[in-house]
């Protein structure tokens, strides 16, 4: 009978959502929940040479930080681990293996790399330590190249403590799961254990997981996960829902109720303010065969609709899905936006005639203008003044300026004027005002999907002697705070609220270097 173990990686991939910034008293929260609760291996966190901490954070510098600062009683039974990436430690600086250390480390890698990790892996074992492979994006090796991997790790790496099926992207179904099963646990050398490490992305980590429990095998399992999931994007497998199902059918006696109270005490709070679980971008990630990051980065140009997510996940080239290239996606965003270019001129003269030297009310859709109604009223009756509504129609200003189809398409129903990106339309009408998406989006050599943004270099651009701003109230976390309407509000987390203030409020800087800028309303911009 084979026996099936559970390793929990929430002070590892859990990290990945908070930078590994836990905290000492955290860290020490969250191990001896996972020690009470009888989990059989406990991942402690990455070991990185140029990114890790000596404390406080679950990526470290070396692994005898880890039982220096951290892992100081060691419980009887339990196996403690930590991850590496390939390239981000020297592994010949590893000490022996010492009692009070660390037993065994992971070593994860990409397919290119996996000839030198089987040198690597033999300098760890020689050390003393237990030995993990764990090769990303296992679906990606043919399996021919699967059977390669495995030969080499039968050969010279036949000690080793386990292999591991590797669901980078949680694009696994369980036919996968099963077919990946087939080919490791018959080729794979019997006294070397299969693990399985899953990401839920297609809210897929629980069924794939209860499809490798109900393989036939004699082999020993060990199953990853982390509490409430707790991991970068999607997150991971739930411990607790996997420690249940272990303890109903397959006679465990693991306790849930220490990771009850670690979720209540701790994990919630996380959650609150850094957001991972089921999102849309990361289906789309997932379905698109590549990395997460990819689909975080356009969603987060100032919430990019999701349809353009999409084409744009469609666009990744093969050989740049598996990771994360900055500088290609802002170049793949151009690329995207260059087939809806338009030649502006005419509008941008007729616009002008409207505003140079004129003041410009800017309203925002933040919900300060509920408040202000009387104030933005009263300034809309003066003559001089030159209107415009960013992706609302709450006030009956000149004009509507919107980056969303769908209020595109309200405001045209409504009869209203409106100023569109191209990427909406290319047909002007006597109504219409399209302006060209790829110019007035750049900031700074990068790309923001933002209305605000066009309206503001728009306002520049023509001449406008006084820029009055409403309804520009700035990101929070708290999503109810940042805008009036329901329908705009997207979850966000404190970083990204921080950034995107960071970001207006420079760019508000900026433009008033050449036009008077003020606010009507208060703002996280001022």
């Amino acid at each position: 009978m084979n026996s099936i173990k559970v390793l929990d990686v929430t002070l590892r991939d859990g990290g990945c959502v908070n930078d590994f910034n836990f905290g000492q008293d955290y860290m020490d929260k969250i191990l001896q929940s996972l020690e009470r609760s009888g989990v059989d291996f406990i991942e402690l966190g990455y070991i990185n040479e140029k990114s890790g901490s000596d404390s406080g954070r679950t990526q470290f510098s070396n692994e005898q930080v880890i039982s220096t600062n951290f892992l100081k009683h060691k419980q009887l039974g339990k196996t403690y681990v930590a991850m590496m990436d390939y390239g981000t430690f020297d592994v010949g600086k590893f000490q022996d293996r010492q009692e009070n250390g660390i037993d065994g480390i992971r070593l994860a890698f990409h397919k290119k790399n996996w000839k030198d990790v089987i040198t690597l892996g033999r300098k760890v074992i020689d050390k003393g330590y237990q030995f993990y492979v764990q090769p990303m994006l296992t679906m990606r090796y043919s399996d021919m190249e699967l059977l390669e991997l495995i030969k080499a790790v039968n050969e010279s790496l036949s000690d080793a403590a386990g292999f591991y099926i590797v669901d980078s992207f949680g694009e696994m179904r369980g036919t996968d799961v099963t077919r990946l099963m087939h080919l490791v646990d018959n080729n794979l050398n019997p006294g070397i254990s299969l693990g399985f490490h899953s990401h839920n992305n297609l809210q897929l980590s629980y069924s794939n997981a209860m499809e490798l429990l109900n393989f036939p095998t004699i082999r020993n399992l060990i199953l990853d996960a982390s509490v409430m999931g707790m991991g970068k994007g999607a997150g991971n497998l739930n411990t607790e829902l996997l420690l249940e199902h272990l303890n109903l059918y397959y006679g465990k006696h693991y306790k849930i109720t220490p990771l009850l109270e670690l979720i209540d005490q701790v994990i919630n709070t996380i959650h609150k303010e850094l957001y991972w679980g089921y999102a849309a971008e990361y289906y789309l990630s997932s379905v698109n065969h590549c990395t997460p990051s990819y689909a975080g980065h356009f969603y987060n140009k100032h919430m990019l609709p999701i349809d353009q997510v999409a084409e744009l996940l469609g666009m990744i080239d093969e050989e740049k899905k598996n990771s994360f290239d900055r500088q290609y996606a802002e170049n793949l965003y151009l690329k995207y936006n260059a087939s809806k270019t338009f030649d502006d001129a005419e509008v941008i003269k007729k616009l002008k005639e409207c505003v140079e030297g004129k003041k410009v009310l800017l309203v925002a859709p933040g919900k300060s203008i509920k408040d202000a109604a009387r104030k933005i009223n009263a300034l809309l009756s003066e003559v001089d003044i030159f209107s415009i509504s960013l992706n609302n129609f709450e006030f009956n200003t000149d004009y509507v300026l919107t980056t969303r189809a769908e209020i595109f398409a309200e405001a045209k129903e409504q009869g209203k004027a409106i100023i569109v990106p191209s990427r909406l339309t290319q047909t002007c009408t006597d109504l219409v005002y399209v302006v060209d998406y790829q110019k007035w989006i750049i900031v700074d050599e990068k790309t923001y999907d933002s209305s605000s943004v066009i309206a503001l270099k728009l306002l520049e651009e023509l001449g406008a002697r006084e820029i009055i701003l409403a309804g520009f109230d700035g990101f929070s976390i708290n999503i109810n705070e940042n805008y009036y309407n329901t329908t705009l509000r997207r979850p966000v987390t404190e970083e990204q609220a921080e950034q995107r203030n960071e970001f207006y409020k420079d760019l508000i800087a900026r433009v008033a270097e050449k036009v008077t800028v003020s606010f009507l309303t208060k703002s996280l911009y001022q």
